[in-house]
């Protein structure tokens, strides 16, 4: 580790191994071999001038990159691409030749941007669905735990604790449907030459039509694609990037949301994010139980959300068929983008697995509050042993008023039904409204709605990905 310059926070504290490999300098030079003999194997197949000695020769070093000999190339011509290509020859003096051929930089470089950002994907996929079954298994377990419900942060009709947990699941849902979309609509740019005119071939292939046109499917078929985007100019459409980033920002969003209700829950201390033995949670008061995690997600989220801004505009600014100024803000924007949201699904995954859940606080709260949600069916059992409606919802929102200023005023307990006992025209006694205070008959169809949802939504989900289930996320810090 250096300590005497700046290294990134993402690939330092946030960021897994494996997310961290899909942008790393090995993945992004083996692609271009791979790319340059896909070409070449292209090439040859449609009848250029190219041997199978050659094929094998680039083969045989398509992994072992000479770094060295690239970097001190690229000081004297300041070209990567070039750069690299001409250490590639070094390694293949019989193929060096042909290297490259009919190409333009943006072969390598836009090809292997579309298939990192693919692998990427993948891999925000796999924990996204983890997310999605960890959280699934959380409100199966508590589906039927009433808890007071908010609306604006203030109490309201009672949910249970696993129905609040649905609404965090379908909004990954959401976002898993949208990454499907994206990373299935994913295509290659191909090889078009430099505006995208395929000028090069035409000169290659004697003006040969039918044959140009079956460069880009082929290239496309042997990197694992099933098209290239039909026109371009130099590059690939950078919209392509604003889709893709537009993914990661929905599910930072989602990410954000539901740690921002577990913040709160965890101050009202009825749920809290895993909190380990030796955990520090102050510095200076060491009692205290502070939601990091919960806390972390949201801050890397935040950084997702506004990140998803630099494709856009790079999309929007970019002059006819290539400017050059995408180049150094796509490659920080899309890396730090997909490391960031790597380690908000891990944070995701470490927090809703470990939830804590405590009952009693939960049913405390819900209490405290519960004659004021059952005020409309305390009036309609009245109304039913002779009572009327008017006076009685008159009465009820006198004593209302009068019992909250006994919470809120006098610091007081909650005496609603005390108060609706002593009035005669209630004709109730404060046993038979303590029965109505059974905080099940409060929760509508939550516990229908959550098994509903879990069974049509979530389960096919699952049942799609199975193979993808069952990882354990890792938090460095």
């Amino acid at each position: 580790m250096s300590t005497d310059r700046y290294t990134s926070p993402l690939s330092e504290r946030y960021a897994s191994k494996e997310m961290q490999y899909i942008f790393s300098s090995d993945m992004k030079f083996r692609t271009w071999r791979k790319l340059w003999i896909a070409l070449a194997e292209t090439e040859k197949e449609l009848g250029l001038n190219i041997t199978q000695e050659q094929i094998d020769e680039l083969k045989a070093h398509q992994d072992d990159i000479n770094y060295d000999v690239a970097r001190a190339r690229e000081k004297e011509v300041r070209h990567d691409v070039m750069s690299h290509v001409y250490a590639y020859g070094v390694q293949c003096p019989k193929a060096k030749g042909i290297i490259h051929l009919g190409a333009t930089s943006c072969y390598v470089g836009d090809n292997t941007d579309i298939i990192v950002m693919a692998e990427a994907l993948k891999l925000v996929k796999k924990k996204l669905v983890n997310v999605i079954a960890k959280l699934a298994k959380f409100a199966d377990e508590y589906k039927a735990q009433p808890t007071l419900a908010f609306t604006h942060f203030q109490p309201a009709q009672p949910t249970s604790v696993g129905k609040r947990a649905t609404l965090w699941t379908q909004e990954f849902c959401m976002d898993l449907e949208d990454l499907e979309y994206v990373l299935g609509s994913l295509k290659l740019l191909g090889s078009k030459g430099t505006t995208g005119t395929q000028a090069s071939f035409l000169e290659l292939f004697d003006g040969d039509q039918e044959t140009i046109d079956k460069i880009d499917p082929m290239i496309a078929k042997k990197m694992g694609f099933t098209d290239c985007y039909p026109v371009s100019g130099q590059t690939y459409s950078r919209k392509v990037d604003t889709r893709v980033m537009n993914i990661l920002a929905g599910i930072a969003a989602s990410a954000h949301k539901m740690s921002n209700d577990i913040r709160l829950l965890q101050h009202l201390k009825e749920i809290e994010e895993p909190f380990e033995k030796s955990q520090i949670g102050s510095s200076a008061m060491a009692y205290k139980r502070n939601p990091m995690r919960s806390e972390r997600i949201a801050s890397l989220s935040r950084y997702v959300m506004v990140d998803a801004l630099n494709p856009a505009i790079t999309s929007a600014t970019q002059w006819f068929e290539r400017t050059l100024d995408d180049s150094a803000n796509k490659r920080i924007a899309i890396a730090e983008g997909f490391l960031a949201v790597d380690g908000i699904l891990d944070l995701c995954l470490n927090v809703v697995d470990g939830l804590v859940v405590y009952p009693k606080v939960i049913e405390k709260r819900l209490m405290s509050e519960l004659p004021f949600m059952a005020t409309e069916n305390i009036m309609m059992d009245a109304v039913k042993l002779g009572g009327d409606r008017q006076e009685l919802h008159e009465k009820i929102r006198t004593l209302s008023m009068e019992a909250g200023k006994n919470v809120k005023v006098e610091g007081k307990e909650n005496n609603l039904l005390e108060l609706i006992a002593n009035d005669s025209a209630f004709n109730m006694s404060l046993e038979d409204l303590q029965k109505a205070m059974d905080p099940s008959k409060y929760i509508g169809r939550s516990e229908i709605q959550v098994d509903n949802f879990l069974a049509k939504v979530v389960q096919p989900i699952l049942d799609a990905n199975k193979d993808l289930l069952g990882i354990q996320a890792e938090i460095n810090v």
